[in-house]
């Protein structure tokens, strides 16, 4: 079996296309039954509010040290290689707001088996549909959508359920020597950095499995693109 951690978060542009790109991969890849992806959660800007105050182009500008002109030229940078994924990008109506209640959310999702399907609507959410990340009631809904049980929500977002999960993950990537997202890490001995194209990711997935092929016949077994915390460079 191979492991793959990815480390995103749901408000960073690459890696919803990184995620895209490696997933689209996946599905084309022979052994895709033998590859187990587990999501990990990083925050790119930890102290974002819940809430944003004006236009995207001015929070972005003020988290990132630039002009707002700059950030809009960097909004279309994002938008046009969302493009090369088949991904909308919607800067005109996206709420740049706090992502830790939607990744202990996430953390819920991943005890019932849901946490691919809440990544994927979550980051639909964020940088298509404009939603509100830190507003429970969103979140709740989304939640919903995604297949996870409103009672089960309401809990972990009236609490701080699975916040010490969240944490451990975010302090856990800087053991691994994540620097920036999205980044995966393969059987905890190899790490690709950023939104990488899809052959990238085939060609890895191949590799790694003729590893694992070559490690069983000695063994005698059976047979990008990056954000950081700074910003989103090309």
């Amino acid at each position: 079996m191979i492991k793959v951690e990815l480390w995103s978060d749901f408000g960073c542009p690459f890696c919803y296309i990184g995620k895209t790109r490696f997933d689209n991969a996946l599905s084309k890849f022979s052994h895709k039954d033998q590859v187990e992806v587990i999501y990990k959660a990083y925050q790119l800007n930890p102290n974002a509010p819940k809430e944003m105050k004006g236009d995207a182009a001015t929070a972005f500008a003020m988290s990132h040290n630039m002009s707002p002109e700059q950030a809009k030229q960097r909004f279309k940078m994002f938008t046009d290689n969302a493009k090369t994924v088949g991904l909308e990008y919607n800067y005109d109506i996206i709420q740049m707001t706090n992502t830790f209640d939607a990744h202990r959310i996430a953390k819920y999702a991943n005890t019932v088996g849901l946490e691919p399907q809440v990544t994927a609507r979550f980051m639909k959410a964020y940088f298509t549909e404009g939603f509100n990340l830190a507003d429970p009631v969103t979140l709740l809904a989304l939640s919903k959508e995604a297949g996870l049980d409103e009672a089960g929500v309401r809990a972990v977002l009236e609490s701080d359920q699975f916040a010490s999960e969240v944490k451990t993950q975010i302090a856990e990537s800087r053991q691994v020597g994540v620097q920036g997202v999205p980044f995966f890490v393969l059987d905890r001995k190899y790490g690709v950095s950023g939104a990488q194209a899809e052959e990238y990711f085939t060609q890895v997935l191949e590799y790694m499995w003729n590893e694992h092929q070559q490690l069983e016949s000695i063994d005698g077994g059976e047979s990008g693109h990056v954000c950081n915390d700074e910003s989103c460079e090309m």
